[in-house]
């Protein structure tokens, strides 16, 4: 059956009121968790893309895709696992910071090229962009400090299409 691991499926869907539920009820009506699924206009009026983050066997995903295939609005699916794709993750964490540890919350902030987007007198909110390992590493470095909210937007994916050297 393969190891279970980690698949990054785009699905390009005309925009329809019951795309969304209809899509993530196929994942939860067969038991598949959704990590993260990411929704917003494609390149086509009408049209949205989808990007879904889930874990499971090479089979078990082969399955889903085809069911996806199968939901009337899908124009197409990829599982973009197997193939060169550019992913990034939006996440903002607010972060417990004193007058002793605020310079060192930003010196993470600046490794990870992050930004802070909010300071209170107890508190910093940071901005990180990147892949979902990156957004993952970050959030770990921060949590000594004292992590009091996280919002994340979930992995947005497009497959690469320069297949050459630079």
């Amino acid at each position: 059956m393969g190891e279970m691991k980690e698949h990054t499926i785009s699905v390009l869907v005309e925009q329809t009121f019951d795309a969304l539920p209809r899509i993530a009820g196929l994942f939860s009506g067969r038991g598949y968790q959704i990590d993260s699924i990411s929704v917003g206009e494609a390149e086509e009026p009408g049209m949205a893309r989808m990007t879904i983050v889930t874990r499971g066997h090479d089979g078990v995903i082969e399955q889903i895709t085809k069911q996806l295939n199968k939901i009337v609005n899908v124009v197409k699916v990829t599982d973009l696992t197997y193939e060169p794709f550019v992913e990034r993750e939006l996440a903002l964490v607010k972060v417990t910071a004193t007058q002793s540890t605020r310079s060192e919350i930003m010196q993470i902030v600046n490794i990870f090229r992050a930004k802070i987007v909010d300071i209170s007198p107890k508190t910093l909110t940071v901005e990180c962009t990147g892949s979902r390992a990156k957004v993952q590493a970050i959030i770990g470095m921060l949590r000594p400090f004292g992590i009091r909210e996280i919002s994340r937007t979930g992995s947005v994916a497009l497959r690469r299409e320069f297949r050459g050297e630079t």
